[in-house]
């Protein structure tokens, strides 16, 4: 997370990141996600934000101290705009592919209107997609997950 944060903060996209750290976007987008990184890829990106190797390293972070909560808050906040980005790609693809299929449809069988089916059925799960991300957290959310984990082991977590 604190590799998505300092990038952020001096407004680079994860391509100039990689330019600058001479890694690969797919390199940068794994750390971002949470993955683990190697001892040089650190040391790479420690370099381009001029800060020290340790200060990006998770794991010496996580044996030293506990998370602070304004850190869980923004990890909780980048997420959300993961999954934000995720389902407006969603609807433009919703909206491109079905646009193509309606031209498709009416040139070659306007007779039968096949394309409501795909419009339909891909519909319902960009509106599945959509509950999950604006929807309440008392359906389908972190605190359901929690309820459903503790009913299932008979315990708190």
């Amino acid at each position: 997370m604190l590799i998505q944060k300092l990038r952020l903060k001096r407004g680079w996209s994860q391509q100039q990141l990689a330019e600058a750290s001479g890694l690969s976007v797919r390199t940068i987008q794994r750390i971002e996600a949470g993955q683990p990184a190697s001892v040089e890829t650190l040391k790479s990106i420690a370099a381009v934000f001029e800060v020290d190797f340790s200060t990006l390293d998770p794991e010496k972070q996580m044996a030293t101290t506990e998370i602070p909560l304004n850190e869980k808050l923004e990890a909780e906040a980048f997420e959300y705009v993961r999954r934000l980005r995720r389902f407006y790609q969603h609807c433009l693809r919703y909206v491109l592919v079905n646009a193509i299929l309606v031209a498709v449809n009416l040139i070659q069988a306007p007779e039968r209107l096949w394309v409501l089916w795909v419009i339909g059925g891909w519909g319902l799960g960009l509106l599945l997609h959509a509950f999950r991300v604006f929807g309440p957290d008392w359906m389908l959310g972190p605190d359901w997950e929690k309820r459903q984990v503790e009913k299932r082991l008979g315990r708190q977590l």
